[in-house]
């Protein structure tokens, strides 16, 4: 099934691990197969991993974007998990962890990033972050 990405004027986004920007008009990709692909907002920089939930989002992104790779960074997402899983009650939150655990033993990437949202989302109405969203600032170059 091929995924249809409408781009704004200069947005970039990351494909198989190349940066790609958008050049000064909208766009519109159609990648005609299995690729991967996060767009600018999707992408965390090593300096915005402050916090549990994005500990767990970080090396989730890498296994993604690096899939060739992903055993580097399966043990940091496994602790990580593991403690932000020992510290929280939430039962709706507890079964999200179990998904994306379930998601990146199935080589499901991206389908677990879009749980590790939901952890991000938690913690931040749990610590009174204002939303300024997942990238906190950061670009993909």
């Amino acid at each position: 099934m091929p995924l249809k990405l409408s781009l704004k004027p200069g947005e970039k986004f990351v494909l198989n691990g190349a940066v790609v920007q958008n050049g000064d008009r909208r766009a519109v990709l159609v990648l005609q197969n299995k690729a991967s692909v996060l767009r600018e907002k999707d992408i965390m920089q090593q300096e915005d991993v402050q916090t549990p939930a994005r500990r767990i989002y970080f090396p989730v992104m890498m296994m993604y974007l690096d899939e060739g790779n992903a055993e580097k960074s399966y043990g940091e997402f496994v602790t990580r998990l593991t403690e932000f899983m020992g510290v929280i009650s939430n039962p709706s939150i507890l079964a999200d962890c179990v998904d994306i655990s379930k998601h990146c033993m199935e080589r499901e990437y991206y389908k677990a990033l879009m749980g590790c949202r939901k952890l991000i989302e938690y913690e931040d109405e749990r610590l009174g972050n204002v939303p300024t969203g997942l990238s906190a600032g950061g670009n993909a170059g």
